[in-house]
């Protein structure tokens, strides 16, 4: 699988990573029920086929992804464990109440307990969540980051979710390693500002959700939409509702004869798109099983050409699905 230096870490990064958000189960930003030894055989799945990271977070079924990705990593020999990326500021209490918490003391406890859950020494890329609106100054809570490498017990330190204001207060205290917006050809906003800001500071971008949280697999119908679970967050999500469902799914159909000429899925197709545009690093994405690792695997070495591009981007004006720059 193809490789790229996340920003100026160092660390070669496969374009493709997994994502564990799945992993966390049901809960108020969750997937519905979800087995744990599925997720396992997932990210074996896609460690044995390459992919050498995992992009998790505290809050994914409150600590449960973590675990997980804990017992995935401690089942792989020492050689062959990927990179681990998680985040913090997003807390919960004993009743699973989500709250924003980006305190030094929070942000310190945060990662003595994903270390405890992951089962690991250090943190390779360790991010802020989401900013916090109500709480300290983003420059007290970023500082907190760069102490945690200072101490040895995070590699890298990244932002999630940050606009170009917070990007660059944060830059004026100590480099933001990485940055981790959402992307894909449905949510296409970060192309327009935070990602072009990225490419001119040497600040790595790994985007999430490239398929679109499963619109744009390949796999998504109208009638999967109308049977999503009370405790899948998409059952609530505008994109997954009329009209805006009508028009995705017709650019999920638009990608198909693309996917057939290069032998691939739309999956790969999607989440290959948002590692072309220029400043992006790589690509997580998603999986509940090895079979929707194998769909999106694809994406690490399909080579978009100049004419895919541009039927991509004709398909977005005819469907008008989504929102932002239509090209890289």
């Amino acid at each position: 699988m193809r490789t790229r230096e996340l920003g100026g870490t160092g660390m070669a990064i496969t374009t493709v990573g997994f994502g564990s958000w799945a992993a966390g189960g049901p809960g108020l930003m969750g997937w519905g029920t979800q087995s744990d030894d599925e997720s396992i055989a997932a990210i074996h799945h896609a460690v044995a086929h390459g992919v050498n990271w995992i992009d998790t977070a505290a809050v994914y079924g409150f600590g449960h992804a973590e675990e997980v990705v804990g017992r995935a990593l401690s089942a792989l020999p020492p050689a062959d464990r990927p990179l681990v990326f998680t985040k913090c500021g997003l807390v919960w209490d004993e009743h699973g109440v989500e709250s924003n918490d980006l305190t030094p003391e929070s942000i310190r406890r945060e990662c003595d307990d994903s270390l405890r859950r992951l089962g690991i020494d250090r943190i390779d890329l360790y991010q802020i969540h989401a900013r916090d609106p109500n709480g300290p100054p983003i420059e007290d809570s970023w500082g907190t980051l760069l102490e945690l490498v200072e101490a040895g017990k995070v590699r890298h330190a990244g932002v999630s979710n940050f606009d170009v204001e917070l990007l660059e207060r944060c830059e004026a205290v100590g480099h933001v390693a990485s940055l981790q917006p959402p992307l894909s050809l449905i949510h296409r906003d970060a192309a327009a500002d935070v990602i072009p800001w990225c490419a001119a500071h040497d600040t790595g971008v790994i985007v999430y959700s490239p398929m679109a949280s499963g619109l744009l697999s390949g796999t998504f119908t109208t009638e999967r939409a109308a049977a999503l679970p009370a405790d899948d967050w998409r059952s609530r999500a505008p994109e997954f509702r009329p009209p805006n469902l009508e028009r995705n799914l017709a650019l999920q159909d638009a990608l198909r004869p693309l996917a057939q000429r290069h032998n691939t899925s739309v999956a790969a197709i999607a989440t290959a798109w948002t590692t072309t545009l220029p400043g992006v690093t790589a690509a997580i994405a998603g999986a509940r099983t090895p079979a929707q690792v194998t769909g999106w695997l694809d994406a690490s070495t399909l080579h978009l050409t100049p004419a895919d591009l541009q039927e991509i981007a004709t398909a977005l004006h005819t469907t008008a699905a989504g929102h932002g720059p239509v090209a890289p």
